[in-house]
């Protein structure tokens, strides 16, 4: 009889886990709490997954041999804890779909911040030289799905510390940690250190034969490295210090090394500004100098890569005013980042679902670079407290419409208005995705 397998949760990550285990020949189920997309049901429907919608079956669901959770779904969740009690062992799918991608590579991105900007540079370089890759993972298409409709000689995978928790063996040839600052803490019982643990479990089945970069200006990773076992070849990133390898930045140019030789270029040569995105196009580098690529290559995509949609994304600029759609900052240290690289008066607009934030990190930048607050969001308060000493109009919005109008009509010829959140988006929402494309329609309306 074939194994039995249950998917929680149809989004991207459960469909395509269904996908691929349908024709790997399992006994596949599909239980989601909630409504499936349209799509996705009419996808189940063709590949001929049961599935159920609106609710669960714990009878069936209890009946699997392994389970594949979403990311999404919380330890907390009734179900998880009675697939727990039970022992029926629970998988990600990023677990699942490696075990069917043979003798293909992996390079896999992690980290609180940069990690979306990383592996879509990562991509952007590695396809640019030939190589037969795709991205996927927490970025879009998920990692099963490709493996089972087109699989690749190379993954890149963008992971989440969720998809992180439930992998067993899952274990990428080039790991790459962005950095660790603190995020999601209500899915780790508000311990810092557990969302340590759960990040450096990207590394945790690397050999000697594989590599590690991580970024040595990064306090949170430096300080917790030692109590990881990485076997792995590291390649740390830097600004401040000169690496023997890996790679680091000195008096604007870029050096990166694996082997015995540097590679350098200008970082005023770089596609993506900002500090931030240095040590981004640092890591996917030094990612690609892993695989050899051609030095040329790797500098014509690093000048050539496009930025993300709803990240740092420039909308337009209305009678003088500049416009920038940042939706994808969830937390606060992504917000900072946006916040540094601002050169211009700046009205931010911030607020949503909070997840533990400590706003104190950006009151500083508030002071120095923003001349007004709208807070998007339903509950507020505690960015009204967090910016209580600093004397400047703090507005609260219910809609992104009303946040783009009343941003632009504090706003002079020269400014900037900056969507970037610092929060979730669930609130008003559907996802970032949702808030910043009502954003940019808000703008494109004025």
């Amino acid at each position: 009889m074939n194994k039995r397998i249950v998917i929680l949760g149809g989004g991207e990550s459960g469909v395509g886990a269904a996908l691929l285990a349908k024709q790997k020949g399992y006994d596949v189920f599909l239980s989601d709490g909630s409504s499936l997309n349209e799509i996705y049901r009419n996808e189940l429907e063709i590949a001929g997954v049961d599935f159920e919608e609106n609710g669960h079956s714990a009878d069936k669901i209890l009946a699997a041999e392994i389970i594949i959770k979403s990311p999404g779904i919380s330890e907390k969740n009734e179900m998880v804890k009675l697939i727990r009690a039970k022992g029926i062992s629970i998988i990600s799918e990023i677990e699942f779909a490696y075990y069917f991608i043979g003798s293909s590579k992996i390079i896999a991105i992690t980290g609180s911040n940069g990690k979306t900007t990383t592996a879509a540079l990562t991509f952007h370089i590695c396809n640019n030289a030939g190589t037969n890759c795709a991205l996927v993972g927490n970025i879009g298409t998920s990692f099963a799905r490709q493996v089972a409709k087109d699989p690749k000689k190379l993954y890149i995978v963008e992971v989440s510390s969720f998809q992180l928790d439930d992998i067993e063996k899952f274990k990428p040839n080039v790991a790459i940690l962005t950095n660790i600052t603190e995020d999601h803490l209500d899915r780790y019982e508000y311990k810092f250190e557990n969302y340590i643990h759960s990040k450096f479990k990207i590394s945790m089945n690397q050999t000697k034969e594989d590599s590690f970069i991580y970024c040595l200006d990064d306090e949170i990773i430096v300080e917790n490295i030692d109590k990881f076992k990485i076997e792995a070849n590291l390649l740390p990133i830097s600004m401040k210090k000169e690496t023997l390898k890996g790679a680091f930045i000195k008096d604007g140019d870029m050096y990166v090394r694996t082997g015995n030789e540097y590679t350098t270029m200008s970082v005023f040569d770089f596609a993506l500004q900002g500090k931030h995105n240095q040590y981004n196009t640092m890591a996917a580098c030094v990612a690609a100098a892993t695989l050899d690529l051609r030095k040329e290559k790797i500098r014509e995509a690093v000048t050539s890569f496009q930025n993300l949609e709803h990240r740092m994304e420039r909308v337009a600029t209305v009678r003088g005013v500049e416009f920038i759609n940042d939706s994808k900052a969830t937390n606060v240290n992504s917000t900072w980042y946006a916040l540094e690289s601002m050169i211009k008066p700046t009205i931010l607009i911030i607020g949503g679902v909070d997840k533990g934030n400590d706003y104190s990190l950006i009151t500083e930048l508030i002071k120095e670079k923003v001349k007004a607050v709208v807070c998007l969001g339903v509950e507020n308060s505690k960015i009204h407290a967090a910016l209580s000493h600093i004397a400047l109009p703090i507005v609260n919005v219910n809609s992104a419409e009303e946040a783009v109008s009343t941003a632009f009509h504090l706003a002079h010829k020269g400014d900037v208005v900056l969507l970037s959140p610092a929060c979730a988006s669930f609130d008003l929402f559907k996802n970032y995705e949702d808030r910043g494309n009502q954003f940019k329609q808000a703008v494109r309306d004025l």
